[in-house]
């Protein structure tokens, strides 16, 4: 099933943020994207210079487009443009019984104001009508606070990336209470334009795809994560992310992306040769791996086995569907010193696989070589 997913949203003329940032995240997550442009903006890295708010009808008249035909199977909304068009888009959308992702886009990341106070007004009803919203600090606050978003019925998922400190918090939560959080080290990058419209376009995917709001979280925030540390560099301000590089990190599925080689004399050199990047090394030379420009990686090591490495998104999960269906498993699911959670076993052919789960840590371990 290719997940269809409706962005309504601002476009962003320096490509980092808005509808540009979401059609490239749906799209690499395996998605179709289809949009409803709700403003036009001039910008780059450096700040917005100019805001042109679509009209209501116009916005109505796109989403009635797509919809009518290709359908949908969930949405996300970003900026909104105007107070009219966030209480006409409400009414739209609850003919829909799918997935809503609700970014309330306030401040862009360079400080220019995308939503007068009319809109933040009119923000009530949409998060009415949202599965789950997704405000940074300063918009949450903004809001009201977590009890006053809380109060709408929606899910809330608190961004921590404007808080203090070298560790991030993000927290999902409901009128229940805390559903999960997540706690993980800053990326130190200026290439931040756009996390917030990437972050709620990958969680729309990822729910348009049947993963429950928790899981679809995770894998978003690890998308986010991937592109921050893979980023071009372009710009002389809050540049882009490199969504185009999040290419075998996520699912859904299996993925075949890494491979596990004996080391000999000169292969160091030879794979270099060929082409593919050195990512880890030693200092006993008895393990190296690399990156081929797809996002594949291998690894040599002395004495290795040839192994075959399957990733999934939850080892656990996929070694008790595999279970249930005969698969013998060498080796249960077992936490590695490399950050990796893994399980081993062999095909019929007698070759030696391994499933893993390893997050951002199979390309981008904390001693990635510079």
């Amino acid at each position: 099933m290719t997940p269809r997913v409706l962005i309504v949203a601002g476009s962003d003329s320096g490509g980092g943020a808005g509808i540009q940032a979401d059609l490239k995240t749906v799209t690499m997550l395996g998605g179709h994207a289809m949009t409803a442009v709700t403003a036009i903006t001039a910008q780059n890295t450096l700040g917005v210079n100019a805001v042109h708010p679509v009209p209501a009808d116009m916005v109505l008249a796109q989403i009635d487009a797509v919809v009518g035909d290709i359908g949908v199977d969930a949405v996300k909304i970003g900026m909104i443009g105007s107070a009219e068009t966030a209480h006409r888009v409400a009414e739209r959308l609850e003919t829909l019984d799918v997935p809503i992702v609700f970014d309330p886009v306030m401040v862009a990341t360079s400080g220019a104001t995308l939503a007068d106070q009319a809109a933040i007004a009119a923000f009530t009803r949409l998060m009415r009508r949202a599965t789950v919203v997704t405000p940074n600090l300063p918009e949450l606050e903004a809001l009201g606070g977590e009890a006053k978003v809380l109060e709408q019925g929606c899910a809330l998922l608190a961004k921590g990336g404007h808080g203090a400190g070298e560790m991030l918090v993000d927290r999902l939560v409901t009128r229940d209470g805390e559903l999960a959080r997540w706690e993980a080290p800053r990326i130190p990058t200026t290439s931040t334009h756009g996390t917030g419209c990437t972050l709620a376009s990958a969680l729309a995917t990822f729910l348009a795809l049947g993963y429950p709001l928790k899981a679809a979280v995770a894998r978003a925030r690890q998308f986010v994560r991937i592109a921050l540390r893979d980023a071009p560099g372009l710009g002389a301000g809050h540049g882009p992310m490199g969504h185009h590089h999040v290419r075998l990190d996520l699912g859904p599925g299996a993925r075949l992306n890494q491979v596990t080689l004996p080391l000999a004399p000169g292969a160091i050199d030879f794979w270099r040769t060929l082409g593919l990047r050195q990512i880890v090394r030693t200092e006993d030379g008895h393990y190296a791996r690399f990156e081929a420009a797809g996002g594949a990686t291998l690894s040599l090591e002395a004495d290795a086995e040839p192994t075959i490495f399957l990733e999934c998104d939850d080892l656990d999960a996929e070694v008790a569907r595999l279970r249930a269906a005969g698969v013998v498993f060498d080796q249960p699911p077992t936490d590695r010193p490399w950050r990796w959670r893994e399980a081993r076993l062999r095909d019929p052919a007698g070759n030696a696989l391994c499933l893993y789960q390893a997050d951002e840590n199979r390309r981008f371990p904390p001693w990635r070589l510079p």
